[in-house]
C-alpha cells in the first residue's frame, strides 16, 4: 500500500506542481505567458486521453505490468523535463510524463482492491483518496520549497529517484491480478474516437476559458473557438458511444454503465468535482483580488478545504460497508453544498473575518472528504472484478471530467461577472453549491439500489 501511494502522490503532484514556476520558465525559455499554459496543459490532457485505454489494457495485461510500464516512463520523462531547453521540447516531455501517469493512475483502485480483504477495502480507498486530496493542494508548496533553494529543472529531477524507488519497490510487492482472456473487441478507430472525444472536451474548455482572461484563450484563438469545439466533442462522442455500445468489453465502458448503481454514482463524482473545481479556482480571485489578502494568507485560508477533507477520511473508512454509500455520499455533499452557500454568503460580506472564512472552508473539505471514499468504494466494487480495471479508469475520467467542466463554467460565470470585484466568485461559489445539491441528489437515488 505504501507504494501504491507513493505513485499515486507524485503523479498528483506533478499536475500542479509547474504552476508556480511558470513565470521563471516563461523567461528562462524565452516564450509566451499565454503559450506556457501548455507547460500545464500537457499533462493534463495526455493522462485524461490515455486513462480508459490503460485501464482496460490492465483487465488483459495485469495491472500490475501496466503500473510498471507507467513508471518508467513517467520517470524518463521526468527527466527530459529538467533537460528542455525549449517550450516545445518541455510541453512534450510533460505529455510524455502525463502518459507515464495515466499507467499509474488508471490502475491505481484497481491494485488497492488487490491490496486489501473486502472487510477491510472501506479503509484503504479512504486512506488512498486522503493521500490524492493531500497531493492535489501540495503541489505548489513543495515547488515553492524546491525553487526556494534551486531552479525549476529541479521540479521534475527529483522524480527520477523517487521513480527508480517506485520501480524496484513495485516489482516486488505489487500484487497481480487474474487476467481477462476474452478476444479483444475494440479496434484502433475506437481509441482514436476515444481520444479525440477527451481532447476536444479539454482544449473547449481552455479556449472556453478565454471568457474569464480579457476575451483569448489559452492558445490566444477566441472563446467562441470554444463553443464550436465542446460542440465537436458532443457529435464525436456521439458516435463513439454508438459503436461502443454493441461490444461486451467495450474501451468506452458502457457496459458498466448499464449498472444502475455505477451510472449514478459516475454522475454524482462528475458533478462534485465541477463543484470543487468551480470553488477552488475561485476562491482564490475573491481573496486575492477582492479581499486584497497577501498570497500567503490566501494560501493559508485555502489550506482549510484539504484539512477538512483529511479530517472526514479519517474516520470514514470505518463508515463504508455500515452504512450505504449513496446515503454517505448524500449526506458529505449536502454538507458540502451548505459550506459553498455559506461561503458565497461570506463573500458578499465586506465584514468576512478570516475565521469565519476558516470554518467555512472547513465544512466544505469535511462533507467533500465524507462523499469522496464511499463514491469510490461504489464505484469500485459495483464492477465485476475482471472489470476493476475498466472501473478504475472510469474512476479517474469522472474526476478529470468534473474538473474540465467545472473550469468551462467558472470561465462562463467570468464572463457575465468581474473576477476580481467578487462578484463573480459569489455567483461561481452559489452555482458550485446548487452542483453540489445536484450530486446529493444522484448519490441518494442510488439508496433504492442494492449496491452499497
Amino acid at each position: 500500500m505504501a507504494t501504491i501511494l507513493l505513485g499515486i502522490a507524485v503523479t498528483v503532484i506533478d499536475g500542479t506542481v509547474a504552476n508556480l514556476a511558470l513565470p521563471g520558465m516563461v523567461r528562462d525559455l524565452h516564450t509566451h505567458a499565454s503559450d506556457a499554459v501548455w507547460i500545464v496543459n500537457a499533462y493534463q490532457l495526455a493522462t485524461l486521453v490515455l486513462l480508459l485505454p490503460l485501464a482496460s489494457l490492465g483487465d488483459r495485461l495485469g495491472y500490475r505490468r501496466i503500473y510498471l510500464v507507467g513508471v518508467v516512463l513517467f520517470t524518463l520523462a521526468s527527466g527530459l523535463c529538467s533537460m528542455a531547453s525549449s517550450l516545445p521540447t518541455l510541453a512534450v516531455a510533460r505529455a510524455l510524463q502525463g502518459m507515464g501517469a495515466a499507467g499509474i493512475m488508471s490502475v491505481n483502485p484497481a491494485l488497492v482492491r488487490l491490496t486489501y480483504p473486502p472487510s477491510q477495502l472501506g479503509r484503504g480507498i479512504a486512506l488512498n483518496s486522503m493521500v490524492v486530496a493531500t497531493a492535489s493542494v501540495a503541489g505548489p508548496v513543495l515547488a515553492a520549497a524546491i525553487l526556494s533553494v534551486a531552479g525549476w529543472p529541479w521540479l521534475f529531477l527529483v522524480n527520477v529517484p523517487l521513480g527508480v524507488l517506485l520501480f524496484l519497490l513495485g516489482q516486488r510487492v505489487l500484487p497481480a491480478n487474474t487476467l481477462f482472456t476474452g478476444p479483444l473487441r475494440f479496434s484502433p478507430l475506437d481509441i482514436v474516437l476515444n481520444g479525440a472525444m477527451f481532447v476536444l472536451l479539454f482544449v473547449g474548455a481552455d479556449l472556453l476559458g478565454g471568457m474569464g482572461r480579457g476575451g483569448e484563450g489559452g492558445m490566444g484563438a477566441s472563446p467562441a473557438w470554444g463553443l464550436g469545439l465542446l460542440a465537436a466533442c458532443a457529435a464525436v462522442g456521439t458516435v463513439h458511444v454508438l459503436r461502443q455500445r454493441r461490444l461486451a468489453h467495450p474501451l468506452l465502458p458502457i457496459d458498466l454503465l448499464r449498472i444502475p448503481v455505477f451510472r449514478l454514482s459516475m454522475a454524482t463524482s462528475v458533478c462534485a468535482f465541477a463543484a470543487q473545481t468551480m470553488a477552488y479556482v475561485a476562491l482564490p480571485f475573491l481573496f486575492l483580488d477582492a479581499w486584497h489578502h497577501s498570497p500567503g494568507q490566501a494560501g493559508l485560508l485555502m489550506a482549510c478545504w484539504p484539512l477538512g477533507v483529511i479530517a472526514a477520511a479519517s474516520v470514514t473508512g470505518r463508515l463504508i460497508g455500515r452504512f450505504h454509500g449513496g446515503l454517505l455520499g448524500a449526506i458529505g455533499l449536502g454538507v458540502l453544498a451548505l459550506g459553498l452557500g455559506l461561503m458565497g454568503l461570506a463573500a458578499a460580506s465586506s465584514a468576512a473575518t478570516e475565521p469565519a472564512v476558516w470554518w467555512r472552508l472547513a465544512v466544505c473539505g469535511l462533507g467533500f472528504g465524507l462523499f469522496q471514499s464511499p463514491n469510490n468504494h461504489t464505484i469500485i466494487t459495483s464492477a465485476p472484478a475482471h472489470r476493476a480495471g475498466a472501473a478504475s479508469g472510469m474512476l479517474g475520467t469522472a474526476r478529470l471530467t468534473g474538473q474540465s467542466l467545472g473550469a468551462a463554467l467558472l470561465a462562463a460565470v467570468f464572463a457575465l461577472a468581474s473576477a476580481h470585484d467578487g462578484g463573480g466568485a459569489q455567483a461561481a461559489l452559489a452555482l458550485s453549491a446548487g452542483l453540489a445539491a445536484a450530486a446529493a441528489v444522484f448519490s441518494g437515488l442510488r439508496l433504492r439500489t442494492t449496491q452499497a
